[in-house]
């Protein structure tokens, strides 16, 4: 793997640890290998998308990030630290698995424990309710909570602390589309806040919309790590036009028969995106009208296919 550095220069963070970095990372269990040399950078402020399929690894190395499993070789630092650090987890917060909580106390008295347990202000408690749309259910018993709602409370838990580092395995689990629009809004604001969030997720469509970078682990390694639009790449243009048979005849004529495809009420072009202005005088010069011309791009689900497909194993 490419080391980053510590952040961009003059940015926020320049010059100090990343919140988590990872060198060679293994876990193994008897003859399993469920982590294998796993190099991980999370940078100051980011929201990290860690992606892949399941028994991938993604849990183990999230356990490992927060000192709860220990590695069988390699090394966890968050901000420069091992987790194991007097006080390094104190501000952070995750939500691993599925939230636990005592049944026949409120969600808001479940809250005030946790407080109590970590010193957090009770004040704060008031603070999650809200920030996870959860101010009005706070006095109902967690036992009678819908999955939703169990989730949106251990997110509140993780958020006590007021961390800089967020840790999140599937964040949305249980919501209804109204709460996984929630949730996202929410980790966009604490990452605009300077909280630095990792989390796994397999909705990809989810990843996509909301995070900075992703890694994608297959059979325990780091298989891609890069920006979303890097990582998904531009492989042509997308052209909707009047007449559309026209649009084809004079994109044939100036590109080569294989490389233009109808699709869709459209036409999908093999050629650079860089030569988008040069296309659309082309066609306005035959008369055709233009109505959509973009970077025809792969989407995330796509990519993560490719990239976990059996016998993919080398890091990108």
């Amino acid at each position: 793997m490419t080391e980053h550095p510590s952040s961009p220069a003059g940015g926020p963070g320049a010059g100090q640890p990343h919140p988590v970095e990872a060198r060679g990372l293994t876990k193994r269990y008897g003859r399993l290998t469920a982590v294998d040399a796993l190099d991980l950078t999370v940078r100051s402020g980011e929201v990290y998308g860690f992606l892949g399929p399941n028994g991938a690894g993604k849990t183990s190395t999230l356990r490992m990030l927060l000192g709860l499993v220990r590695p069988t070789a390699g090394t966890v630092r968050l901000f420069g630290r091992p987790p194991s650090a007097p006080g390094q987890l104190a501000r952070v917060g995750a939500l691993i698995e599925g939230p636990t909580f005592y049944p026949y106390l409120s969600g808001r008295e479940n809250l005030r424990v946790l407080a109590r347990y970590a010193g957090n202000p009770p004040g704060r408690i008031r603070t999650v309710l809200e920030m996870v749309g959860l101010a009005d259910r706070a006095g109902d018993r967690y036992v009678g909570y819908s999955l939703g709602m169990k989730q949106r409370l251990g997110v509140a838990a993780a958020l006590l602390k007021d961390p800089r580092l967020l840790i999140l395995d599937e964040p949305t689990n249980g919501l209804d589309p109204a709460g996984m629009v929630d949730m996202r809004a929410l980790i966009r604001r604490l990452a605009a806040g300077g909280c630095t969030v990792l989390l796994s997720s397999h909705l990809l469509g989810e990843v996509q919309q909301i995070c900075d970078r992703v890694g994608v682990i297959s059979g325990g390694r780091l298989v891609a790590e890069s920006g979303v639009a890097e990582l998904r790449g531009a492989t042509g243009l997308r052209i909707v036009a009047d007449p559309l048979a026209a649009a084809a005849e004079r994109s044939r004529a100036l590109l080569g028969p294989e490389r233009v495809r109808e699709v869709d009420g459209g036409l999908d072009l093999a050629v650079e995106p860089d030569r988008a202005a040069w296309l659309n005088a082309e066609l306005v010069g035959a008369g055709v009208a233009v109505r959509e011309l973009r970077p025809l791009e792969r989407d995330l689900e796509q990519v993560f296919f490719e990239l976990t497909e059996a016998g993919m194993t080398h890091v990108a």
